[in-house]
């Protein structure tokens, strides 16, 4: 059975990007870019919105508010290109240009539910904020993952990431620091239907 990894790189007051910022908000270290090329095979799962955005950086469209790619943003996105990807989507058009790109008009909850029971590895959404919060609700992820990076982006921030998710019990399985400032929390989430009725000690 695969594993469902919900992944997310946020400001610390939780938005995904922001206007005029770098990718990583050019804040990326050697510990946590060679951690990022240690992470095991995926398949990654996104929406036609992260599509358009990732596939275009693949193409060469370079981020607004840079005049060219950093070496470190060339290969990761190298190494999402050489990636199998699941694109859910009504609006794109198949055959994709990405390569490695498969394009689903089926239920992305159900889809991704048969493909958790069938398959085995890992799958992996990246970005696709309305999908991870779909999946999450539905139960179906088994590890939620964020890197913070130290910065509050309370006045450019863009995709604000929980806004609409439902109460969740969060439960550690791993945290960790890279190059002294750049914070990883990793947890097992459980979807709560209401509050819990008191706080464990």
């Amino acid at each position: 059975m695969s594993e469902l990894l919900i992944d997310f790189i946020t400001s610390l007051d939780g938005y995904a990007s922001g206007e005029g910022w770098p990718g990583f908000w050019g804040l990326e270290g050697p510990e946590y870019l060679a951690w990022l090329g240690e992470q095991p095979e995926a398949t990654y799962l996104m929406g036609a919105n992260t599509y358009r955005l990732m596939s275009g950086f693949a193409a060469g469209k370079v981020p607004s508010g840079q005049d060219e790619f950093r070496p470190e943003e060339e290969a990761s996105v190298d190494e999402l290109t050489q990636a199998s990807k699941v694109v859910f989507s009504s609006s794109l058009e198949a055959p994709l240009r990405w390569a490695n790109s498969t394009l689903v008009r089926d239920d992305a909850v159900e889809t991704v539910r048969a493909m958790k029971s069938s398959g085995s590895g890992l799958l992996s959404t990246i970005g696709s904020l309305s999908l991870s919060r779909s999946l999450l609700r539905a139960g179906l992820v088994d590890r939620f993952r964020v890197v913070m990076f130290p910065v509050i982006t309370g006045a450019t921030g863009e995709e604000r990431i929980y806004d609409g998710y439902p109460d969740v019990a969060l439960e550690m399985i791993e945290h960790r620091t890279f190059d002294g400032r750049i914070q990883l929390v990793e947890y097992k989430p459980r979807v709560l239907e209401h509050p819990p009725l008191a706080v464990p000690a």
